[in-house]
């Protein structure tokens, strides 16, 4: 597709800065070179001149494009100069990422990845690295070495000049130009960071060994599954045998799959098993997580958008407080006189399967509030008058088939998976099938497209390429997942533009900052703006939303994880009162 005219100039900019704190602090700016793509002509700035710089020293209205790779880096710099943002972006990472997605890319998705893929010439690796190590151990530079630092980034813009002329035809514009939006989002979100309650994190960062002890010491009494401070697999084998839980997942070997998703999913049957599930992940992630907060006690992460093969964002499971266990989600604490809202789309996915296959009976349940419990209805499983207090063991039965179906679950992976008869799994397979007939037909309709055009893409041009050893299990999921994100992306570029502090984007939902005097009305510009977005992915079909709402003093809250976030503070206190920390 040609590219569109730019009469203000198209400007190819690379920024390097470092950090003060490597952990969750803002950039600090330390040179930045920018190419006018129409005449060639280069300028160069040290971090003095961007320091006496009020506004760029470049065309970023309406007129002209600014082109970077991994661009949220750029105008995360932009956000510390206190400069005016472009208009139009466009980050020849995230398209190479949409160009190439399902291929291989032999040396990887960076700068010189990308260069590599398409044969153009590039710094070596080695030599990139030095230069990264020089400029992120924070100087004081000497002139030499800030020369040494100019030439480095302009040989980057370089590179990212030459990328753009050989992926310009390839470049879907206007798509482009809104996922340029969202990267300028994702730079606000990364600025603003997650509040976060320093104080008790330190206390349990200083927990150590001991309160890793203690933990062990408590929640084992109900188990008896730990021996000298290690889990055995043989002892919690044992233990569902005693509370006779059945159908526990087993991996080819035989032995019982413990992975973490295993236990999310068994805690859903069996609530009794979730304290062993926080305690296990608890414990490895008390002496690995590092959440990255800042001096000014916010998490900053880098969100990693566009890393996964749906689109989706993907950032550090130690490093960004929603990656560890749940528990840990109580330090998320907004400041004085400000609030949170956590907004989510729910059943975002089955909501998504209903709109774009166009199955009235899907659309139907989805509309009805509680899918799964419809589903049963419709199946007559259950009759019309049931209520999840009265049929509690039929809406678990098809909440995960309908759970299954998304992910492409067949009868004998449902059978093995949350131990059910195979003929139970296969009657609700069936039944499946015959209620939701026209989402099947679509659904296999996405597998047949995949594999006879070797692409699927979302409704913005997000795409993946197929091969022919594709799995259709994935291929069936994919819709629902890549524009589940488009969905997101486009909700976070709308908030961001209409005012609303977003903290993060959660998969399905956005974690929303604001004074405690105007919370209510960000919440209402939050789920209407959500409302939208699902209406313009979904043609029309409109996502409802649900909100959680925590107000200064008071603390965010994962119910799955409060007991335990009760018991590690209670441990807290009597570790501090006997003087036992990291005994």
């Amino acid at each position: 597709m040609r590219c569109p005219e730019f009469p203000g100039g198209i400007h190819v900019i690379d920024f390097e800065f470092h950090s003060d704190n490597r952990d969750g602090s803002l950039p600090v700016p330390v040179a930045m070179v920018e190419l006018d793509a129409i005449t060639g002509a280069v300028q160069r700035y040290c971090q003095d001149d961007l320091r006496a710089m009020l506004q760029p020293p470049f065309g970023v209205g309406i007129d002209a494009l600014v082109v970077a790779y991994m661009a949220s880096a750029e105008i995360s710099c932009f956000e510390v100069l206190g400069w005016t943002g472009p208009c139009n972006l466009v980050d020849l990472y995230v398209e190479f990422r949409n160009i190439t997605n399902g291929l291989p890319v032999p040396a990887g998705n960076g700068l010189l990845g990308a260069a590599s893929y398409f044969g153009l010439p590039h710094m070596d690796a080695g030599a990139k690295d030095a230069m990264r190590d020089l400029i992120l151990g924070g100087g004081p530079w000497t002139s030499p070495e800030i020369q040494e630092i100019l030439d480095y980034c302009e040989a980057d813009v370089a590179t990212t000049a030459a990328l753009l002329n050989v992926m310009t035809p390839l470049i879907d514009w206007p798509r482009a130009l809104l996922r340029g939006r969202y990267m300028k989002t994702v730079a606000a979100i990364e600025a603003c960071g997650i509040p976060l309650d320093a104080g008790e994190y330190q206390r349990i960062q200083e927990g150590g060994a001991a309160l890793r002890t203690r933990l062990i010491s408590e929640v084992d009494q109900t188990y008896q599954v730990f021996r000298n401070g290690s889990f055995s697999a043989a002892d919690f084998e044992a233990y569902l045998s005693r509370q006779n839980i059945r159908g526990w997942p087993r991996l080819a070997s035989g032995r019982l799959d413990l992975q973490d998703d295993t236990f999310r999913e068994m805690c859903g049957r069996y609530p009794q098993v979730n304290d062993m599930k926080e305690l296990r992940s608890s414990l490895a992630q008390l002496r690995e997580c590092k959440l990255a907060i800042g001096g000014d006690a916010r998490n900053r992460y880098s969100l990693r958008p566009f890393s996964a093969k749906t689109g989706r964002n993907q950032p550090s499971t130690t490093r960004c407080i929603f990656g560890p266990a749940t528990w840990l989600r109580g330090l998320i604490k907004p400041e004085l006189g400000m609030g949170l809202a956590y907004v989510d789309w729910s059943q975002q996915e089955f909501g998504i399967a209903a709109a774009f296959s166009g199955d009235r009976n899907m659309q139907e349940a989805y509309m009805s509030g509680d899918p799964y419990l419809t589903f049963a209805k419709q199946a007559g499983a259950v009759p019309g008058t049931a209520t999840k207090a009265s049929h509690p063991n039929e809406r678990a039965q098809y909440k995960l088939c309908a759970l299954g179906v998304q992910y492409g679950m067949e009868a004998e992976g449902m059978s093995r998976r949350h131990g059910m008869p195979l003929a139970v799994a296969q009657s609700l397979l069936a039944a499946h099938r015959r209620t939701y007939a026209q989402f099947w037909k679509w659904s296999d309709g996405v597998v047949d497209c995949a594999m006879l055009t070797g692409r699927l893409w979302t409704v913005f041009g997000w795409e993946l390429q197929v091969g022919r050893d594709a799995n259709a299990r994935s291929l069936r999921n994919w819709p629902m997942q890549a524009n589940g994100a488009e969905m997101l992306r486009l909700a976070c570029v709308l908030l961001h533009e209409r005012g609303v502090s977003v903290c993060a984007p959660v998969h399905d939902a956005v974690l929303i900052e604001a004074p405690l005097g105007e919370l209510d009305e960000a919440i209402r510009i939050t789920q209407a703006t959500m409302a939208e977005a699902s209406r313009i992915i979904l043609n029309g079909f409109e996502l409802v939303t649900d909100v959680t709402v925590v107000r200064h003093p008071g603390r965010y809250m994962d119910e799955r994880g409060a007991s335990m976030w009760d018991r590690v503070m209670r441990l807290l206190d009597e570790l501090s009162a006997d003087g036992g920390c990291n005994a």
